[in-house]
């Protein structure tokens, strides 16, 4: 099985760089939207539905062109959620789960907090009421992976700048002490790329700011969870970087 994560910023922009193109030669079984930046009526033309997938998605009602998740699989899922239970969370378009029998593929987009205090408290909200929800999860004897943009390093191997980022939104302390803590060794869930690369320097987003991309000073923010019971089943992964279809680039995982 083969899992694709991306961040489009816009899924109508990724789409006019091509991104629909090269994702038609991956032979993905499932892709993981966050950012579509669109309502689904937008999003209903042929240059948007590769042949032989289908797509769900949840927008965001609060604001249009906003935020946004959804997922594209060959196979009909046996039931799509959209929402966990907290408005504030889930009229954002921030959760959409596909589960195919005892599998479930989630697709998340967690808060930035980069735009300011308010933002940033909204984003501890956030992990606060999603840790339980979490723990649940990986308890339930269900298999899941959890891919999306997490807006969060876990540690210095995920961030060029280390040092002047430990302020700034996405590498404070108590974000990533929160991250690290879902990751625990006995048990946790697992990291699918710092499991295939324990001493990986690889990055998935760059600021459009400056030649952040062109110099490699990025983040590794888009990740793939998986419970611990896939973690035998982790094959390869790698971060396409040839093409820039967004800021963020695709994340795919390869699973036996």
């Amino acid at each position: 099985m083969r899992i694709i994560s991306f961040n489009a910023n816009g899924l109508r922009s990724a789409a006019t760089k091509g991104f629909f193109d090269w994702f038609t030669t991956q032979n993905a079984d499932v892709l993981c939207v966050q950012e579509t930046k669109a309502q689904e009526h937008q999003l209903a033309g042929p240059e948007f539905l590769p042949p032989g997938y289908k797509a769900w998605f949840r927008d965001a009602s609060t604001k249009k062109g906003y935020s946004g998740v959804a997922i594209y699989a060959k196979r009909e899922p046996d039931e799509v959620r959209t929402a966990l239970g907290w408005p504030d969370f889930d009229e954002e378009g921030r959760y959409i789960e596909a589960r195919f029998g005892d599998l479930s593929v989630v697709s998340f987009y967690i808060p930035s907090g980069s735009s300011g205090d308010e933002r940033q408290g909204f984003k501890f909200k956030v992990m606060d009421w999603l840790a339980p929800v979490l723990d649940e999860w990986r308890r339930s004897g269900r298999h899941y992976v959890l891919c999306g943009d997490w807006n969060i390093v876990r540690s210095r191997l995920d961030i060029r700048n280390w040092t002047s980022n430990q302020k700034n939104s996405g590498c404070l302390p108590p974000e990533r002490d929160w991250l690290n803590g879902m990751c625990v060794d006995d048990g946790g869930w697992v990291d699918a790329y710092r499991a295939l690369h324990p001493e990986g320097q690889d990055y998935t987003w760059w600021s459009n700011r400056g030649a952040a991309r062109a110099n490699n000073v990025g983040w590794r923010i888009d990740y793939q969870f998986v419970t611990p019971s896939l973690r035998d089943r982790l094959k390869a992964c790698s971060i396409y970087r040839e093409q820039r279809f967004s800021d963020h680039a695709p994340f795919i995982v390869d699973y036996t």
